[in-house]
């Protein structure tokens, strides 16, 4: 189910579907595949938009999402990609036949990651399956009503949810699958994921995925 889906840095994420290569937040690259149809950013963070990883994966007319309030910071890579689309919270959007919903992406007390910036996770519509990639926030009340098959959540606490916070949306919201990410490079610890994955209740199945 998941044999698609690969787990880089931080939030960097690759999907591949029917051909297409979907990079999410790309960010601590070590290789310059130049190969994304699709690239979409959760927010500005530096650890999630990061130009010099956005060289390295697009193929030059890949089409660049972002939430709609860093449009104008997105502008400084608009000669490395086809062109950029913007999407603003709790919307359905079709870019390119890539179906996608966005969630709401915040943090409920902490100050990084202020509901009104608009930043955004998304669930795409992928292979007959919609996978959540939840992006910076907390456990919130959009993110409990989020219906999917893979969910792919922040677990390295200070900015984010912190592991047993992220189990506790995962038992919540009750995907197939799990996987942890925002870990073990900027915060969090490699054993974060154990206890993510401890706290997480049968059936549903955690796969640990982050490579570097």
């Amino acid at each position: 189910m998941t044999e698609n889906i690969a787990v880089f840095t931080q939030s960097s994420i690759r999907i591949r579907s029917n051909g297409k290569a979907i990079y999410i937040d790309p960010f601590g690259m070590r290789e310059e595949p130049k190969d994304a149809d699709y690239i979409l950013i959760t927010h500005d963070h530096y650890d999630h938009f990061s130009p010099e990883d956005i060289a390295k994966v697009s193929s030059g007319n890949s089409a660049l999402v972002v939430p709609e309030k860093m449009l104008s910071k997105a502008q400084e890579v608009s000669g490395m990609v086809g062109r950029i689309c913007t999407v603003t919270p709790g919307t359905y959007h079709d870019i390119d036949g890539l179906e996608m919903d966005t969630v709401p992406a915040y943090n409920s007390l902490k100050p990084f990651h202020p509901k009104s910036a608009g930043w955004v996770g998304y669930i795409l519509h992928v292979d007959g399956r919609r996978i959540y990639i939840a992006g910076d926030t907390d456990m919130t009340k959009e993110n409990k009503e989020v219906k999917c098959d893979i969910a792919l959540v922040p677990i390295g606490g200070t900015y984010t949810m912190d592991a047993k916070k992220a189990a506790e949306l995962i038992n919540a919201i009750q995907p197939s699958v799990a996987i942890p990410t925002h870990y073990g490079s900027i915060v969090g610890n490699k054993e974060d994921a154990d206890v993510f994955a401890a706290n997480v209740k049968d059936p549903i199945k955690v796969e640990i995925k982050m490579q570097y």
